[in-house]
């Protein structure tokens, strides 16, 4: 027999029954309480778009104050450039009337699920019109487009004014900084750190990013220096080139080929275009080689000697000439006319007076 419970109004009913409706009061809390969450996590959303919205349109009008005051600054400024020399819109200015409607266009729609706040915004067309001194009024919007159509455009070159020292500074967009000194000269910056200065004499300096200088003086001699490997280039209208090492040795090229290095110890050496050589040294001996490989030693006490592949000669100040060829034989011419030859194991074999 099935299981029944007593119900003092009605009796006796079914124990399953009895099962089934408490699973339904059980499950209404259920969904009631669900309801109630999300009614929760709605209004904190809706909070958090309401302080998200205010702080848009506080900054919307922050922004339009400060176009307000660059566009008044703007006229001050257009009557001094123009006081001193120059006219035409200032890209600063320009730049930053962009960067304002960037700014001002980045801002987010935030729509709430709620229709009450997807009215639209009353600031936006009330806060775009500014009163200029002649009484006229004009539309912000149309002047932050006039800001965007005339704002610098590619490789163009505007004054930006005085610095400290009274020097006028050019600005090209997005390449480099140019100022204008009072004397003359002009330095021009770029954007990866290399620097132009060119003189009122036409001469002109860059150092490089890296380090190295070159320089182009007025006659057209260029100098350039390598700063790691601190080497010194310089090239002379002539052709001439010279080279200085950072240890004080120093190289010429000639036009013509002919190379003369100094060496740190004062030791010059020559080496010629068709092949001979010539070796300077501080006592003043002289080493020349002919292009065929003989040497010619010439000393400071007047003696000379010659070195072939045949045999060594050395010429001493009174006429003396003495010959050791390969072989080993010895030959000696006296000034007096004597000759003597030793032979390889240096006994005379001829003695002529």
């Amino acid at each position: 027999m099935g299981q029944h419970c007593f119900n003092g109004e009605h009796g006796y009913r079914p124990l399953s029954r009895h099962k089934e409706d408490a699973s339904d009061v059980h499950e209404s809390q259920d969904l009631r309480q669900q309801i109630v969450s999300l009614n929760q996590q709605l209004m904190d959303k809706e909070a958090h778009w309401l302080q998200v919205s205010s702080l848009l349109q506080s900054r919307v009008k922050a922004l339009t104050r400060e176009n307000q005051e660059l566009h008044r600054k703007l006229n001050v400024n257009e009557i001094s450039h123009q006081r001193s020399g120059f006219s035409g819109p200032q890209p600063g200015l320009d730049s930053t009337c962009k960067k304002s409607r960037e700014e001002t266009q980045r801002i987010p729609c935030v729509r709430s699920v709620t229709p009450a706040f997807n009215k639209p915004s009353v600031h936006k067309r009330e806060t775009l019109t500014e009163y200029m001194p002649n009484g006229r009024s004009v539309s912000k919007a149309k002047k932050i487009t006039d800001c965007s159509a005339n704002s610098f455009s590619k490789n163009s070159t505007y004054p930006t004014g005085l610095d400290s020292q009274g020097n006028n500074a050019m600005i090209t967009q997005g390449k480099k900084v140019e100022r204008l000194l009072l004397n003359g000269c002009r330095i021009i910056t770029f954007r990866n750190g290399t620097k132009k200065e060119i003189g009122v004499d036409k001469s002109v300096t860059v150092t490089f990013f890296n380090g190295d200088v070159k320089r182009i003086l007025a006659d057209g001699t260029v100098i350039y220096y390598y700063c790691d490997a601190q080497t010194t280039h310089s090239t002379y209208p002539s052709g001439l080139e010279v080279v200085q090492f950072p240890n004080n040795q120093r190289e010429k090229h000639h036009p013509d080929g002919t190379r003369e290095i100094a060496f740190p110890d004062g030791t010059v050496k020559i080496l010629y275009n068709d092949g001979r050589e010539e070796s300077i040294f501080p006592d003043g001996t002289v080493v020349k080689i002919s292009k065929h490989g003989e040497k010619m030693v010439e000393f400071t006490n007047g003696q000379r000697e010659i070195h072939t592949l045949q045999y060594k000669r050395r010429m001493y100040a009174d006429g003396t000439v003495k010959t050791v060829y390969t072989n080993g034989r010895q030959e000696t011419k006296f000034s007096s006319g004597r000759v003597r030859i030793k032979n390889n194991e240096g006994i005379i074999i001829m003695d002529k007076k």
